[in-house]
């Protein structure tokens, strides 16, 4: 078991590393947002599919949950559509830093969906964090576009987590995802189609933007979330949580090495971007230190 637990923990660690990497992909693709989504969502379907099949897995539920599950794809759809766009508006590092926001987005709405009390010290990292977006606006106005479309980013992912876990609760994780991404693509779909957004321009993809695609929609996308599920067995909550804080930091650094002057950034956004960083992590602690003490008495 503890072999397990190791290789599960570096495999972790190997998916949080990629999904950093989805940003640094999203600047060096050169297509706009929306065509880079739909892209990213039609390979990651089909991925899926082809997984399905080979494997032989079932694929169906009930008409009420994949229903559901299609509906909640249109958030996954726009949440996608807002960090791409965050990216294109600013860079890999605004848009990461204004996504780590996604916890203190989180720790708003469970109260709400799970119907529990605000927890006072959620409130204390709450003013952290919008002290530390406070400092981000003050040094990166040529951002601002960015950095508006990475907070919606940010909660629509929250909002998103939240649903997904009302969803888990009952269903396969796998089925799940196929159908969110298909609706996601669905919704995509009709919308271009309705706006006459499938122009020639838009299936003239260049070789390079191909690869990146195929790597962020394949690699990125299928394959890290299947392997994502299969580490959660053998890692504890907690565990995960903390490693996938990490995602940020690893897309801050691989961009700076990758794009160099464009992302290097004033001090005083770092600050403002390790006090966010500091609080997601702080929280994950504290909530695992009183969830470690009720189990004990």
């Amino acid at each position: 078991m503890l072999g397990d637990n190791l290789k599960s923990y570096l495999n972790l660690h190997f998916i949080v590393f990629i999904w950093g990497f989805t940003a640094v992909l999203g600047q060096l693709i050169s297509l706009e947002a929306l065509p880079l989504v739909w892209y990213r969502i039609a390979i990651a379907v089909s991925c899926l599919f082809v997984y399905f099949m080979i494997t032989r897995r079932q694929m169906t539920s009930s008409t009420k949950s994949i229903g559901l599950f299609l509906l909640a794809g249109i958030v996954i759809a726009v949440h996608w559509l807002t960090f791409f766009g965050a990216i294109k508006a600013s860079n890999v590092s605004v848009t990461l830093a204004c996504i780590s926001t996604g916890a203190f987005f989180a720790s708003i709405l469970e109260p709400i969906f799970y119907k529990r009390k605000v927890v006072w010290y959620e409130v204390v990292f709450g003013l952290i964090v919008i002290l530390g977006l406070s400092i981000i606006f003050s040094v990166e106005t040529q951002y601002l576009t960015g950095i508006v479309l990475g907070l919606i980013s940010a909660f629509l992912s929250a909002v998103f987590s939240i649903i997904n876990g009302k969803f888990a609760q009952k269903h396969d994780p796998g089925i799940i995802t196929f159908y969110e991404l298909l609706g996601g693509l669905l919704v995509l779909t009709i919308f271009l189609a309705l706006s006459g957004g499938f122009t020639k321009e838009f299936f003239t993809v260049q070789s390079s933007d191909w690869l990146w695609l195929i790597l962020l929609g394949s690699f990125c996308t299928a394959y890290a979330f299947l392997a994502s599920v299969k580490v959660m067995k053998f890692l504890s909550p907690y565990t995960v949580m903390l490693t996938i804080n990490l995602e940020p930091v690893y897309g801050i650094l691989l961009a700076v090495l990758i794009f160099k002057d464009s992302e290097k950034m004033t001090p005083a956004f770092y600050i403002g971007a390790l006090l966010i960083l500091s609080t997601v992590i702080l929280n994950g602690i504290v909530k695992n230190a009183k969830k470690t003490k009720v189990i004990k008495n």
